[in-house]
């Protein structure tokens, strides 16, 4: 990524339609089979700018809150948040004790791991560093086809089908919970405006993570409803969408 792209994701986390809405479906996952409230040491591994640092807290508790990054501008973000819990490291490498979390959460950093095999080596050291018993909620880029100039603004270097990255995760030592795709309403829009539009050259071809123009503004909201209607869809623990731009995997380590 970009300088700017981080600068983007700082100003946009709070309340940018994706990020609130990702955060509630999330939560409505998450929540049933790690309850807000206990103690627990949380671990974000790969934490960007440092968004879901704080939103973690619901399931810390009173316990630690961790982050890493492998990118030094992220981790400088992190610290404006006044974030102190961090360390600079790749998710291949983490520089933890083994079984010391309760619950890592990994979200869209799978994808960005450039070399092959990356993404099982990160999910063996999330298994290492949790307890027995810990979970893991992971989030990744959905669709292989569905590639397009925003991976290549984010250094996206793989997309996962949902059945394909549950298999990984599962290799890894986790028993799969709960699985779904999520950011499904949306799908079609976005096909056309990456796979149609950014290749006609009628819109702009760098990460569709950024700043309305002036006068689109109205579209933060409109969007965000889209997510938040999915979260209430999921809220409902026996069912998922079948398709999406986003794969999400929750599992317990064996």
């Amino acid at each position: 990524m970009h300088t700017e792209d981080y600068q983007y994701l700082y100003d946009l986390e709070e309340h940018f339609w994706w990020f609130e809405g990702m955060r509630r479906i999330t939560a409505n996952l998450l929540d049933p089979v790690c309850p807000p409230g206990p103690t627990r040491a949380v671990l974000d591994a790969g934490c960007g700018t440092g968004g879901n640092l704080e939103w973690l807290r619901r399931y810390a508790g009173t316990g630690p809150i961790s982050g890493i990054d492998l990118m030094s501008d992220a981790l400088k973000f992190c610290q404006e948040r006044e974030q102190r819990m961090l360390a600079q490291a790749s998710t291949t490498a983490l520089p933890f004790n083994n079984a010391v979390f309760d619950l890592v959460t990994s979200f869209d950093v799978l994808p960005q791991l450039p070399w092959l095999g990356a993404d099982a080596e990160a999910l063996d050291e999330m298994a290492r560093v949790l307890k027995p018993g810990g979970i893991i909620f992971a989030r990744a880029a959905a669709y292989p086809w569905l590639r397009s100039g925003h991976d290549e603004a984010l250094q996206t270097h793989q997309r996962y089908y949902l059945g394909t990255f549950c298999e990984r995760i599962e290799r890894a030592g986790f028993r799969v919970l709960r699985a779904t795709y999520a950011n499904s309403l949306l799908l079609p829009m976005v096909v056309c405006r990456r796979l149609v539009l950014k290749r006609l050259g009628l819109v702009d071809h760098g990460s569709d993570v950024k700043p309305f123009p002036p006068g689109w503004q109205w579209l933060n909201s409109a969007l965000k409803l889209a997510l938040l209607g999915e979260a209430l869809w999921l809220n409902h623990q026996r069912l998922q969408f079948p398709a999406g731009l986003s794969a999400i995997c929750i599992a317990r380590k064996l």
